[in-house]
């Protein structure tokens, strides 16, 4: 039952649509209309579409979205309610229909022409889950370095089964047997080792690894990886500076990798809110991150109750801010009311914080305390009285899988935090921008695009940041690292929702991802094949979250950063995708193409947020975070695990982007004509952004990471 300022209040029931129900129908194109894309035929049957049905109408007249069963809101929303999705995700195919056929079993087109060798499964035991902890951090590090290697370097698949990598600078070559090689990348190797080196030699290491490969960097008229240049494999002159910092990054990595599936095989129990037991599962990290478990500065003591591997919780430091230098915005509301910020965090608080004076009470992560105290701006605060420290207060918090962001079950808001800490590629401290980014995107989509994207897609939506508060000096200038996000919290404990890297991440003792275990309890219940299980799981998973997210760039022109951790999946009680969520207020991109249609929206859109992108970095963005990261990392984990065919899942996606492209209704994405058309696409290198030393969140947006060519799989 949600919760308000004032107390329950009952719910009344909503009904569901049926499946099947509204269809609608293909409209003629318009004269002088551009030609649209005829649908490819695909051997995987399409999943029937369902209509939204119509929405109830509301007191004032206007149509109120459904809400969901599967997932029901806890506390009142901050804004218009979540809409229902239909059971099952609205595309069950009936008893004793066709299953989508397995590769032996293709119809249509062959698989994707050209396709790369495919060298299969070593008969050798999977690194991953050895027994001793330490070798499978290792093991899963090398792994990563290679395949971000092979993609950044765009190396060719082996005909033989074994990978070999020159290595130039150091005069050796590295010889890797290849496990499994995947056509989007998440590829599966054995042991490394040096070319002739003697039979009896151990593998290298990944400190090794990662120090022969930031070698090969460290030239000074040098290509990049993947520009395509005869023998280019370094970047320009300055990556030397960095790659002891990466080898120093690598081990930090191992080390804690290490230590938190010791942990989780000791301990493998979840708890009992899903939510919080998912976004503590991600166990190895980012597969194609050389470092993705560092964090540099967090010491060993630190590590048990600030990290969401180790299930930690802690509570949180509290600092009292005075009037004059405390900055808040809020457009949270509960039954129509407004609710400042500074309201929002003394609730959080709860009663016995020893505030004064109209002081804000201002939540911070207590590393970030510690850090921040000391900085010049700080000090002179706390010396002038302007911030009171308050000391630790109040129920624990637990962190989840950004680290910084942290959850507690019977708390209506998560708090995205500032964390100084380098994780990934980022030190992790909020930009003012990106404050004023969430409340200006909780506004526009009240403007009517909300209940727009939810009568057609009814099963997707964003998790607001509606509100924040913050710390300006005397001179009114924003103080960094001293400052909150209030995010809204729709779920409760026993919603089965879920981060998409969580799902697809290796590493749970004995049984490899989640999202295998679902699949192949869902093939036990249906008595259907796993693979065949699996292409349709994958296809009503485009239609739960993909194709919504490509409504909104194409009506509003908003393209978001969704990529696996910022994907939130919302799995029915048999584990078939039956919705999604958003969430960062980091992710926006406006397109520039659009300013006009959003400023008549909400006027003065994104003069405080600095969204707005050209459109070229926009698609280049939309097409890693959408497709490469989220799309091929979901095919890449399906076939690297043994699930599925990644093949056959290309030829699927192949026609869902096709219908995408063809559809003749509203504005449409550029994003699926890109996809089709393009034999190469932009790509993100993680391993050569950390090796030259970027912040991605420090600059502009078009260089702060460092990007790619490769080779589009939909294309091979």
């Amino acid at each position: 039952m949600p919760h308000t300022a004032d107390g329950p209040r009952p719910e009344a029931p909503v009904p569901t649509p049926e499946a099947g129900s509204a269809q609608t129908p293909q409209r003629p194109s318009a004269p002088g209309a551009p030609q649209t894309r005829a649908p490819e035929p695909s051997p995987v049957p399409p999943i029937p579409q369902t209509g939204a049905g119509q929405d109830p109408p509301g007191a004032d007249g206007t149509t109120v979205p459904r809400q969901r069963q599967a997932v029901a809101p806890r506390h009142e929303e901050p804004y218009e309610p979540l809409p229902s999705a239909p059971e099952h995700g609205g595309v069950a195919q009936p008893s004793g229909s066709p299953a989508p056929p397995g590769p032996s079993a293709r119809s249509g087109p062959p698989a994707l022409p050209g396709r790369p060798p495919h060298p299969g499964r070593s008969a050798e035991r999977d690194p991953l889950v050895h027994p001793d902890p330490r070798t499978t951090a290792d093991a899963a590090a090398v792994e990563n370095l290679l395949r971000c290697w092979a993609r950044e370097a765009r190396l060719p698949a082996p005909d033989d089964g074994v990978l070999r990598v020159p290595l130039p600078a150091s005069g050796v070559t590295l010889v890797v047997p290849v496990r499994h090689w995947s056509p989007t990348g998440w590829h599966r190797f054995g042991p490394a080792a040096l070319a002739d080196a003697p039979g009896h030699r151990a593998p290298l290491d990944a400190v090794t690894v990662a120090a022969l490969l930031g070698r090969e960097t460290a030239g000074t008229a040098q290509s990049a990886p993947g520009s395509g240049a005869a023998g280019g494999v370094g970047i320009a002159g300055g990556a030397v500076l960095h790659t002891t910092e990466l080898v120093a990054r690598v081990a930090d990595s191992v080390r804690r990798t290490a230590a938190f599936l010791h942990d989780r095989r000791q301990h493998p129990a979840d708890g009992p809110d899903r939510f919080l037991s998912a976004e503590q599962a991600l166990l190895l990290g980012h597969p194609l991150h050389p470092a993705p478990k560092s964090r540099e500065g967090l010491t060993e003591a630190e590590e048990r109750p600030f990290s969401p591997e180790l299930r930690g919780s802690f509570p949180l430091h509290w600092v009292a801010v005075a009037p004059s230098v405390c900055a808040a915005e809020s457009a949270w509301t509960e039954r129509g009311r407004h609710v400042p910020a500074e309201q929002l965090t003394a609730r959080l608080a709860g009663a016995g914080l020893a505030l004064r004076d109209s002081c804000a009470a201002l939540p911070l992560h207590p590393w970030q305390w510690r850090e921040v105290r000391h900085r010049p701006e700080t000090a002179a605060l706390l010396d002038a009285g302007l911030l009171r420290d308050l000391g630790p207060f109040g129920a624990p918090w637990h962190p989840t899988s950004s680290v910084r962001t942290v959850y507690r079950s019977d708390a209506p808001a998560m708090l995205k935090l500032s964390l100084g800490l380098r994780i990934t590629n980022s030190r992790r401290e909020n930009l003012r921008k990106e404050l004023h980014r969430g409340t200006e995107v909780h506004r526009l989509l009240r403007t009517g695009l909300a209940r727009a994207w939810h009568a057609a897609h009814p099963g997707f939506d964003i998790v607001r940041d509606p509100a924040w508060l913050a710390v300006d000096d005397q001179d009114g200038a924003p103080v960094p690292g001293l400052d909150v996000v209030i995010r809204h919290n729709p779920f409760a404990p026993a919603d089965d929702v879920t981060c998409l890297a969580g799902l697809v991440s290796p590493g749970r003792p004995g049984a490899g991802s989640r999202l295998a275990e679902v699949v192949t309890e869902l093939a036990a219940r249906t008595g259907r094949p796993r693979q065949a299980v699996a292409a349709e799981w994958f296809l009503r998973y485009l239609e739960q979250v993909v194709r919504p997210v490509l409504w909104l760039d194409g009506e509003a022109g908003i393209a978001l950063e969704a990529h696996q951790q910022n994907t939130l999946l919302l799995l029915d009680a048999d584990g078939w995708p039956a919705g999604g969520r958003f969430r960062d207020n980091q992710g926006y991109y406006f397109r520039e193409s659009r300013r006009a249609d959003l400023d008549a929206r909400l006027p003065g859109i994104g003069a405080r947020s600095d969204t707005f992108v050209p459109d070229a970095v926009t698609d280049e963005r939309f097409t890693y975070y959408l497709a490469i990261n989220n799309v091929f990392g979901l095919v890449g984990a399906l076939g690297s695990q043994g699930i599925a065919d990644e093949r056959l899942l290309l030829v699927a996606f192949r026609r869902f982007l096709a219908t995408a492209a063809a559809d003749p209704g509203r504005p449409r994405s550029t994003l699926p004509a890109l996809l089709l058309d393009s034999p190469v696409l932009r790509c993100k290198a993680n391993l050569l952004t950390r090796l030259q030393g970027l912040d991605e969140l420090v600059g502009p947006v078009d260089t702060q990471s460092v990007y790619v060519t490769i080779a589009n799989p939909l294309h091979a």
